[in-house]
């Protein structure tokens, strides 16, 4: 009697896969250090002797630095490739979390933020490249890819809490340093060949579409909504423990771990554009009912939302830059992600004690849905 066929091995995964998987492992590894100092900076502000608006500065300078200096780190990247850039952003990294563990004073702190905003640049641009890398996926692979990158925060935000309430505020960061340095193994088998790099125009280009689209969803999401559901749940949260602020901020990655592949899969399915589009258009709704005070459930669905758009802007950017241009479109996309994403809490800040809610959401929503009809009706 002949033996039965053994059961079918699961197809190994491709080597754009498994780049896609170290690039975002690396990431994953060294952001926990960020995402723990937005939680305890603010809280501990005398504990890294720096004042409560000092600790704002340097919280703000990380995506300062990108703002400027993302050109740069694109063209670094494309010239030397994933494995030298990488490893280099990760011992950055290691570097600025060791800086908080052991410096005091917005001068000595403010070089680490510095010096974390460019890593985070590399590290970012090089998790969305590795992501698209073939137009096969793309969308998968980026919510895949979103996906690793959370865990790291989401466990970090509530252990960063605990040990912070046991040991202080510092203690966390020589844990978090020896967390980044982990992610050499994974930037160190990222391929080594350089990008190509289009031959560069002087000539001043005006924003496209999607350029409108990410700022004003860095500014209304990353902005407006953030700074909104501080400013006005104040009243109805319960004291402000540190524990209890770690894991609200851990539930947002926790969404984007559960949600972000799904929008990729989504995207495989119904394309990228229309999914954008409609989640876009449902995030407005939403938002006016945030502004008009349905305030946790509204803000339960934003989050939602928010996680499955995530992973859509780059298999986008990449369909329409198929060439040597695509790293450095995908870095001018996060350029204007950052731009919203600074201002809108300044907007905020100066608009929520003066305007009503409702239409301060109303017509953010508005002008967030225009722009993104506007994305499939002006290529």
């Amino acid at each position: 009697m002949s033996a039965s066929a053994p059961a079918s091995a699961p197809a190994p995964a491709s080597s754009t896969d498994l780049n896609a998987r170290h690039s975002a492992l690396a990431l994953a590894l060294a952001l926990p250090a960020d995402t723990v100092l937005y939680l305890l900076l603010p809280m501990f502000a005398p504990a890294f002797g720096v004042s409560v608006a000092e600790a704002g500065i340097l919280l703000a300078a990380n995506r300062l630095i990108r703002i400027m200096g993302y050109g740069w780190v694109a063209k670094f990247y494309a010239r030397r490739g994933d494995r030298p850039t990488g490893t280099l952003a990760v011992i950055a990294a290691a570097i600025a979390a060791l800086g908080y563990a052991t410096l005091s004073g917005i001068w000595l702190l403010l070089p680490m933020r510095l010096l974390w905003g460019l890593a985070f640049a590399a590290l970012n641009l090089s998790t969305q490249a590795m992501s698209t890398a073939e137009a096969v996926g793309a969308a998968r692979r980026s919510g895949r890819s979103r996906a690793i990158v959370a865990v790291g925060p989401m466990l970090a935000l509530p252990i960063g809490a605990l040990l912070a309430e046991a040991y202080g505020p510092r203690a966390i960061f020589y844990v978090l340093a020896v967390v980044a340095v982990l992610g050499l193994w994974a930037a160190r088998r990222l391929p080594a060949e350089p990008h190509p790099v289009p031959a560069t125009s002087r000539r001043v280009r005006l924003p496209g579409s999607l350029d409108v689209w990410s700022f004003l969803e860095g500014f209304t999401l990353d902005g407006l909504f953030i700074m909104g559901l501080g400013y006005l749940g104040k009243d109805l949260l319960p004291g402000g423990a540190v524990l209890a602020a770690g894991l609200l901020m851990a539930l947002r990655y926790f969404s984007e771990l559960l949600l972000a592949p799904l929008g990729g899969h989504m995207a495989e399915k119904i394309g990228a554009e229309r999914l954008l589009v409609t989640l876009s258009l449902m995030t407005t709704v939403v938002l006016v009912g945030f502004g008009a005070g349905w305030l946790w459930s509204c803000a339960a669905a934003i989050v939602v939302l928010r996680a499955l758009q995530l992973p859509l802007i780059s298999p986008i950017v990449a369909h329409r830059t198929p060439g040597p241009g695509r790293v450095q479109a995908l870095a001018a996309r996060n350029v204007w992600r950052d731009i919203g994403a600074g201002t809108g809490p300044l907007a905020a800040g100066v608009l929520l004690p003066i305007v009503p809610s409702i239409w301060i959401y109303a017509v953010s929503a508005g002008l967030l849905a225009i722009s993104a009809v506007a994305v499939v009706v002006r290529r």
